[in-house]
C-alpha cells in the first residue's frame, strides 16, 4: 500500500491533526481580526430567531431583543448598520460567507451556553453564521477548518512567559476560550491588547483591554502557532 495512503489513514484513526503549513505574517492576522471587529452589516428580521432549527438544534441569535438569563443581553439591531461579526457557538464564517448567509435569511450569531459547551459540536447549527473564539483564530491563522481551544496547542509551541507574547500569538484557555495578542497597553505589561469573539459585554468579535493577572488566574496560556512569521 502507498505509504502516503497509510499515513492517512493513520491519521484519520488517531484523530491527529494535520495543520496547514502555509506561513502566515503577524500583520495578517491582526488585519483580519480588525476586519472581523469593524465589519458593517445590515440584518433584516428573518436573521434573528429564538428557538429550534429545523435541524433540532437551539439557537438563539444575539439581537437585541434578546434577553440572557445568564446576564449577557444581546446586541444587533435588524434594519440597522451594525458593527462586528456576531458570536456564534462552533462558528467559522469568513467575511464573504457571513455576508452572503445574512443576505439569504440564515440565523445572525447564536450564543454560548453550557448546554452546548455540554453537547460541543452536536450544539452548532448549520443555519446559523458568525463566529467564535476558536473559529476568529482559525481565521486570522488562515487555518483550513475551524480549531477548538482543545486543538489550537497542537498547531503551536509553549511560550515561557507572557513578555514573550507577539502580535498573532494567542493566550488559550483549554475548552473554554482563547484570545488573539495585539500587544500590551502599557510598559508594566500589565495589560494586553487582544481580540476575541464572545467575550463580555457583547456577543461579537471585539477589541479589548485585558488584565494580565486576571488570565493568569484562570489559567490562560501564552502559544505561538508554528506557522507564523514575522
Amino acid at each position: 500500500m502507498n505509504p502516503s495512503l497509510l499515513v492517512l489513514i493513520a491519521c484519520v484513526l488517531t484523530g491527529a491533526i494535520a495543520p496547514a503549513q502555509q506561513p502566515v505574517r503577524r500583520k495578517e492576522t491582526i488585519a483580519l481580526a480588525v476586519k472581523y471587529a469593524r465589519f458593517r452589516w445590515t440584518p433584516s428580521a428573518a436573521n434573528a430567531f429564538h428557538g429550534w432549527d429545523r435541524d433540532g438544534v437551539r439557537v438563539d441569535t444575539p439581537d437585541a431583543a434578546f434577553a440572557n438569563p445568564e446576564g449577557r443581553p444581546g446586541w444587533w439591531k435588524p434594519g440597522c448598520v451594525n458593527v462586528g461579526v456576531p458570536y456564534m457557538w462552533g462558528g467559522f464564517s469568513s467575511l464573504s460567507e457571513f455576508r452572503e448567509g445574512i443576505a439569504h435569511g440564515r440565523y445572525a450569531g447564536d450564543v454560548y451556553t453550557r448546554e452546548k459547551r455540554h453537547l460541543l459540536e452536536n450544539a452548532v447549527s448549520r443555519h446559523a453564521v458568525g463566529i467564535d473564539c476558536s473559529g476568529l483564530i482559525s481565521r486570522c491563522w488562515r487555518l483550513e477548518r475551524s480549531y477548538s481551544t482543545r486543538e489550537l496547542p497542537a498547531l503551536c509551541v509553549p511560550l515561557g512567559r507572557y513578555e514573550e507574547l507577539k502580535p498573532g500569538d494567542i493566550l488559550n484557555s483549554h475548552n473554554n476560550h482563547v484570545l488573539l495578542f495585539e500587544k500590551f497597553a502599557d510598559k508594566k505589561h500589565a495589560r494586553i491588547i487582544a481580540y476575541e469573539a464572545g467575550s463580555p459585554p457583547t456577543w461579537k468579535v471585539l477589541r479589548d483591554s485585558i488584565s494580565v493577572p486576571m488570565l493568569q488566574s484562570f489559567g490562560y496560556k501564552p502559544w505561538r502557532y508554528k506557522y507564523i512569521v514575522d
